[in-house]
């Protein structure tokens, strides 16, 4: 279980330092680059994973992934992209308070995909601690408009508050299509076809929509120095999260990372002198109480898991379970990992 909560706080950290770099390009150096920022990552992720699909041979060569499940990949690395440049959009038109609030938009969005296409079911103290950790977030949002925090222009509410929504919600698809394919394939395939197709989705929308802004970057030691962070960064998250979420849940992982925020803020304190709040600490132990609830116990599936086969293998036979008798759920992700029960496993070739 407190392994589980210090993997989430791993890739809470790393949004942290996503964050801080972005914050310094945008308003000291003025480069609002939000799509070229995710165009660097997407060439870190081709050089070192889609090559290394590329030498491998048999299945899992490049070549082969593609000729059986190219057009999955392409929709998955389009939603990922698209999710990333809403929610940076979304800072020119609303405040970071609704920011904050509509990004938790997610977690119901993951629980609800998770239910339907992963068959996960959850218990009553997994509801109990997502509404913990939910009441953290707003307990941090309600410190920021106490102490008067920087909230933002907010010139166009609405349209700020639709661009964070239909981020949340394409994270959310994005995040449990990745635990299916990391559950039934391998994380190196998913990360490879994410680099492949999102270095040229995000390429072509680089070249038509901010090549302009990219002109305009003042390039010095200092930006670049910024840029190279940034993708570090980006390049660590997007490596590290299938690891989490393979031991955890996409749930799970979201729900760690209510805490990014925070530790945004408790940098902030020393680096852009924000004003401090014993709400901030309240809100960040809230939120670590929460978690530790949701993992103190196993989600389970809700029949049996050859259903995950399906991505692999969508044209296969269909094999009949037999129907002498019922066969209980025979795995459960647990925060460590699969744990086997001693109910009778069925074997599919």
């Amino acid at each position: 279980m407190l392994i589980s909560v210090a993997l989430g706080q791993v890739l809470s950290l790393l949004i942290c330092g996503i964050g801080l770099t972005s914050k310094y390009l945008s308003e000291d150096f003025h480069a609002n680059t939000p799509v070229f920022q995710s165009f660097l990552n997407y060439i870190l992720l081709f050089l070192v994973y889609t090559t290394t699909l590329a030498v491998r041979q048999g299945e899992e060569n490049l070549l082969a992934i593609l000729r059986r499940r190219w057009w999955k990949y392409m929709i998955l690395g389009l939603i990922d992209l698209e999710a990333n440049y809403l929610v940076v959009k979304a800072y020119q038109y609303t405040t970071l308070t609704s920011i904050q609030l509509l990004d938790c938009f997610v977690i119901p969005v993951v629980i609800l995909l998770s239910w339907f296409f992963l068959l996960i079911r959850y218990k009553a103290v997994h509801f109990i601690g997502i509404v913990v950790c939910i009441l953290g977030m707003g307990c941090m949002v309600g410190a920021d408009v106490l102490v008067g925090r920087h909230q933002g222009a907010g010139e166009n509410k609405l349209v700020g508050d639709l661009l964070v929504l239909g981020g949340a919600t394409l994270y959310g698809i994005s995040n449990v299509w990745e635990e299916y394919i990391i559950r039934t394939l391998s994380r190196v395939e998913f990360l490879g076809m994410i680099g492949l197709f999102g270095a040229f989705f995000s390429g072509i929308q680089l070249a038509i929509m901010e090549h302009k802004e990219l002109l305009k970057v003042p390039w010095d030691w200092q930006i670049g120095l910024l840029y190279v962070g940034f993708s570090a960064c980006m390049f660590g998250l997007y490596s590290f999260m299938p690891v989490v979420i393979k031991k955890t849940s996409a749930t799970s992982v979201n729900l760690s990372l209510l805490t990014a925020d925070l530790y945004s803020l408790f940098c902030g304190l020393f680096l852009f002198h924000y004003k401090f709040s014993g709400l901030y600490l309240l809100s960040f132990f809230t939120i670590l109480i929460g978690l530790v609830l949701y993992s103190s116990t196993s989600t389970y599936i809700a029949q049996d898991p050859r259903v995950y086969k399906q991505f692999r293998n969508p044209s296969g036979p269909v094999v009949d379970l037999p129907t002498t008798a019922q066969v209980e759920p025979s795995v459960t992700y647990t925060s460590l990992g699969q744990e086997t029960e001693e109910e009778p496993h069925v074997r599919v070739a």
